[in-house]
């Protein structure tokens, strides 16, 4: 326990003596970071040691959250802050000549997410231990991650995000826990004592390894436990005869192929080898997991009987919906019960949560290669298949038609959206519209056949992160108001609501964001070599770059504020700073060639001296947590422009109001949400409804061409795209040209170009009046508790775990 500064320096210089065998003389930047993370983990170990101990003796429910996704971000400043031990150990460092900030900043960002589904489930992580419920994080150990981004002229470059090339001081190896998943191979089938029993034969074997992180709660002595799996080849499964015989060539194949399961975060998928390895991982991760989960209930020789009244385990989104049929195949394979007992216990077990409406992203898998990588498996789901279209057949005698529709294995294809639905116990979406959405459309039929399996749970975020750690200022002004509280029970923050009106308060909270923006400025002044006026309004859109969330929306208002500047340089507007952050997948190329867009307009803008600084726009590349900590607390206005009825909820939004951003939204996901709260004077909503949305695709769509023709805005724009004006070869943005004319506009950006515009023109006069600005930002701070990630998993633990708070001696 470091009870003064003193305590800290005496224990860090012995644990730098100890581990790196230095004195701090000699001590390079990481030997100080490694051995103060090895310090962090010895001040952690007796709680998680004891957690563990304490769920295990007192027989708690516990909840396993599986997620190919867990963007952690940075875990250093987020332990030092639950733990609460930052400013003892920022004092004893400062003693010792060493910047604590300076030590953060070099760990890398854990590579095992890409976008919100990821950083919700490092969200949940934070509040089940935050709040001292039993539940544990399942995932991939991915060497590379998804990849590094590199904009080399303007065009997105991907490169290994080898965050793995130092040694991770978070985790631990456990080998001893290690299980078999096995791949390919045969299933033989025979009658012993009349039941039929199932050998898989043949297989090709892994080995899944786990190392185990902590997740530390906060300002408790709850350590919950985050169990990322490695894929290696077991030592008795090495090929020594064949390797020793010179057949090197078959062994180093079978290596890097059981490698390859843990290496890449979605590997390309637009070709056969890329759906074979990702079908694979997804396997891998739920077979890992329920072997590791089965293995530890049964210690206390319990009956898996009951397992689901001590166990509950929850899918995010349709990438782990195999362990619906891992967990029958357990059951009844290596348990020896029948089918109808493994299916009851199954489908009180499992829960899953929906989080897309997007056809692309609810997955289906040719049925011979899941036939052939998961032999047994794909029985088993054949086998609930046949048992729901028997169901189906008796409520819907003769209608064809739906049973093909609502049928897990059809058309060639087995859809794992559907197999998710049938083999689990409750079903939700992610904020009210999507739920909504997936009741009245997309998954209207099994609503009604499956109609007390619905709910919403709407997203949230860990506030921990994204204001007290990642806004300690504004944290410090908020808690000088209404105290500490708030960070516990973070509705506490309307509290914050009656300062409203205070003129120093509002002072306060105005200088807070300009200091973060100055920080932010510099950062972009570092990386991308333009200064930026931190007077101006800084605009940012930070997200997955994907066609739906409309980046091109905000390119288009860009060339069209840059067009009447160039008519009108004295033009009577607030200077503006446009910030994107993105990623687009590495096989994206829509999305990539958007990227391209952006740069090539960046390069247009920020050299134009006609302008008079007056716009800039930037793209800071390698968009990451870490980032996102630096970007959110100086945004004034957060854009969340997605096209009505395609983003199920957001978290971004949530994190921008937290930090006293405006929105400017389309009426999708929680941005109804945030509208309900903070009122419609606190927020700048446009565009489309969801129902106007729908309509539209029901009678296939609308015609572009004609907002073309009679919006002379629009038509300058995009024949500038397709001409030589801006600093990009000659015919490089002719897809997007055409996705908006030719192919009839999918994501309705011209059709909500003029409302946009308007709404942009309604931020440039509210935010010339400063003080009233800056009440809507305190409003959206006051009303932001509700969108807390703690909220949301008290929800997940009343109404669809069934878990409650256990405290640990």
């Amino acid at each position: 326990m470091f009870t003064n500064k003193q305590v800290f320096k005496e224990a860090f210089l012995n644990k730098l003596a100890s581990i790196r065998g230095k004195t701090l003389q000699e001590a390079s930047p990481m030997d100080i970071y490694l051995a103060f993370g090895k310090l962090i983990m010895d001040y952690t170990s007796k709680n998680w040691a004891q957690t563990n101990l304490d769920y295990k003796e007192k027989e708690a429910r516990q909840v396993y959250y599986f997620s190919m996704e867990f963007l952690l971000g940075r875990l250093m400043g987020q332990y030092l802050v639950n733990l609460g031990i930052r400013e003892v150990c920022q004092e004893g460092f400062k003693d010792l000549g060493i910047n604590l900030e300076e030590v953060e900043s070099l760990e890398p960002d854990a590579g095992l997410g890409n976008g919100g589904l990821g950083r919700l489930a490092a969200c949940f992580m934070d509040s089940l231990a935050s709040l001292n419920y039993p539940g544990h994080g399942c995932g991939i150990r991915f060497k590379y991650g998804h990849f590094e981004q590199k904009i080399i002229n303007g065009y997105q470059v991907e490169l290994p995000e080898n965050w793995l090339r130092e040694e991770n001081v978070w985790e631990i190896r456990r080998a001893d826990k290690a299980v078999e998943v096995r791949f390919g191979g045969n299933v033989r089938m025979e009658v012993v004592e009349g039941k039929m029993v199932f050998h898989h034969e043949d297989y090709e074997p892994v080995l899944a390894v786990p190392y185990d992180v902590p997740i530390i709660g906060y300002d408790n002595k709850t350590v919950n436990t985050l169990r990322l799996w490695n894929a290696e080849i077991a030592d008795n499964d090495f090929d020594f005869p064949s390797f020793t015989h010179g057949d090197y060539l078959r062994v180093i194949e079978y290596k890097r192929s059981v490698e390859a399961i843990s290496q890449l975060l979605y590997p390309d998928d637009s070709h056969h080898e890329g759906r074979v390895l990702r079908l694979k991982q997804e396997y891998f991760l739920v077979s890992a997991g329920l072997q590791s989960i089965i293995r530890t209930y049964k210690k206390k020789s319990r009956s898996l009987a009951y397992l689901h009244k001590k166990v509950a385990i929850h899918i995010n989104d349709t990438h782990p919906a195999l362990a619906i049929p891992e967990l029958m195949r357990i059951l009844i394979d290596e348990e020896g019960m029948g089918w109808n007992e493994a299916w009851s216990i199954t489908t009180e077990t499992i829960s899953y949560t929906n989080h897309t409406i997007l056809a692309e992203a609810l997955e289906k898998w040719p049925v011979d290669i899941f036939k052939s990588l998961l032999p047994r498996i794909y029985m088993i789901v054949n086998e609930i298949n046949e048992r729901f279209c028997g169901q189906l057949w008796n409520k819907y005698t003769g209608d064809w038609q739906k049973i093909r529709e609502m049928a897990i294995i059809a058309d060639g294809y087995v859809k794992m959206a559907h197999l998710a639905i049938i083999g689990s116990y409750s079903v939700n979406g992610v904020a009210k519209i999507h739920t909504d959405i997936l009741k009245k459309y997309e998954l209207k039929n099994f609503y009604e056949f499956y109609p007390y399996k619905f709910n919403n749970k709407t997203n949230g975020i860990t506030h921990r992160r994204w204001l007290l750690k990642a806004n300690p200022a504004l944290s410090d002004l908020i808690i000088e108001c209404i105290g500490t509280q708030w960070i516990k029970e973070p509705e506490g923050l309307i509290d914050f609501l009656k300062y409203r009106s205070d003129s120093s308060i509002l002072a306060r909270l105005e200088e807070i964001k300009r200091n973060n923006k100055i920080k932010l400025a510099e950062i972009i002044k570092q990386n991308n070599l333009v200064n930026v006026d931190c007077d101006a309004i800084f605009d940012i859109q930070i997200k997955r770059l994907h066609a739906y969330k409309r980046q091109l929306l905000n390119a288009l208002h860009i060339m069209h504020l840059y067009n009447r500047l160039i008519e009108n340089p004295d033009l009577d507007i607030v200077p503006r700073v446009f910030i994107f952050g993105a990623k687009a997948s590495p096989s994206y190329h829509y999305a990539k060639n958007i990227i391209k867009l952006i740069n090539s307009i960046a390069l247009k803008i920020n050299d134009d001296k006609r302008l008079k600084d007056k716009l800039k726009v930037i793209f800071l590349e390698n968009y990451r947590v870490s980032l996102a900590e630096a970007i959110i607390p100086g945004a004034d206005v957060s854009e969340q422009i997605s096209t009505a009825s395609k983003e199920a909820s957001g978290t971004g939004n949530m994190k921008f109001m937290m930090n006293g951003a405006v929105t400017i939204g389309t009426l999708d996901g929680a941005n109804i949400e945030i509208l309900d709260a903070v009122g419609s004077e606190n927020i700048v909503t446009f565009g489309l409804t969801d129902r106007e949305v729908l309509t539209f695709y029901h009678h296939g769509g609308y015609n572009s061409w004609e907002i073309y023709n009679s919006d002379e805005r629009i038509k300058n724009i995009l024949e500038q795209f397709v001409s030589d004006f801006l600093p990009a070869p000659q015919g490089e943005f002719t897809t997007i040209y055409n996705s908006l004319l030719h192919n009839n506009d999918e994501f309705f950006v011209l059709k909500d170009f003029a409302p946009y515009v308007d709404a942009q023109n309604r931020i440039d006069k509210l935010y010339k009046n400063k003080q009233k600005w800056t009440q809507m930002c305190l409003v959206n701070i006051a009303h932001s508790g509700r969108f807390s990630s703690d909220r949301t998993i008290n929800e997940y633990a009343r109404e669809i775990w069934n878990i409650k708070p256990f405290t640990s001696k």
